[in-house]
């Protein structure tokens, strides 16, 4: 059983591993960022760490007391989501350092939209897109500058994490269908995300903690796409608002910043996720929980 090192320990993934972790054994070392958050922490049986993003040091000095490292924390504040992945890759090289120097495994976070293929084709683990437009990227070129100092990274991409609650980047879906008394989708909406709840996605972090490898790329993908149409008609049954088909041009005064993902194509596979790991996706469906969701 190991020591880990959990960085956004109190954050809706986060939070979810911990409990896994800690039922297979595991004593986890959890960063958190105010007093309330070490506070709870510490009462669910986690030794508390006080650090930030901004402060590479005040994280390595946790890490340096585990046997692994799980990078879980992002800033998610869209505004500034350039400086925020640019933030990520410096992070990710100083947890390396820690990696490195303890020879100790680091898993990072990223995006399936990495692993794009092209032409409508779902993203795939042993794709490495370097060229995408998701400044997400920079999460995983970080990871491959310390692949090529030897240190043992591997990689969780993620779809829209969901539960009831929370819905990745639908929960501002629904926050601007809320604002605009109308819920859009671009087009005839044949666009698709993938997705995966956030009970398997905490599961597959565990286990590429204990069974992944070296320098692989692992999808935490439940559903390999969901239309935005479908997903406009869910969260309109919702918020029994009227769902609306909007052309692109129309897109960005509707739907602001989110209107750079609204007609993306977000299929991703995670065939050999599963077939590697033996990682068997069970949570219910993304529709199923926008439909049952509680509103924030």
């Amino acid at each position: 059983m190991m020591k880990v090192f959990l960085t956004g320990a109190t954050g809706f993934i986060g939070s979810h591993l911990i409990p896994v972790l800690q039922t297979q054994g595991h004593q986890v070392i959890g960063v958190a960022r105010t007093d309330a958050g070490l506070q709870t922490l510490q009462q669910q049986g986690v030794e508390p760490h006080f650090g930030l993003l901004e402060d590479i040091s005040s994280l390595q000095a946790g890490a340096v007391k585990a046997d692994a490292i799980i990078h879980t924390a992002f800033d998610h504040h869209f505004a500034t989501m350039a400086d925020n992945c640019k933030k990520d890759h410096g992070v990710i090289l100083g947890l390396g350092d820690i990696a490195r120097d303890k020879n100790i495994p680091l898993i990072i976070t990223s995006g399936v939209g990495i692993g794009e293929v092209g032409h409508g084709q779902p993203a795939q683990e042993d794709v490495f897109n370097k060229a995408h437009a998701n400044p997400r990227i920079a999460s995983e070129l970080a990871a491959e500058i310390l692949e090529q100092q030897g240190i043992d990274v591997r990689v969780v991409r993620l779809p829209q994490v969901h539960n009831q609650v929370k819905h990745g980047l639908i929960t501002y879906f629904i926050a601007i269908s809320q604002q605009k008394g109308a819920v859009a989708y671009v087009n005839d909406g044949t666009n698709e995300f993938s997705a995966g709840h956030v009970s398997d996605v905490a599961n597959l972090y565990s286990l590429v903690l204990s069974k992944g490898e070296k320098g692989k790329r692992y999808h935490a993908v439940g559903e390999i796409g969901i239309s935005s149409k479908a997903i406009a008609e869910a969260v309109g049954e919702l918020l029994q608002l009227p769902v609306v088909s909007i052309s692109e041009k129309e897109a960005p005064d509707f739907f602001g910043w989110y209107a750079m993902f609204a007609s993306l194509n977000l299929r991703a596979s995670s065939d050999w996720t599963q077939s590697q790991l033996g990682w068997h996706p069970t949570g219910p469906s993304l529709l199923s929980d926008l439909r049952h969701a509680t509103l924030l």
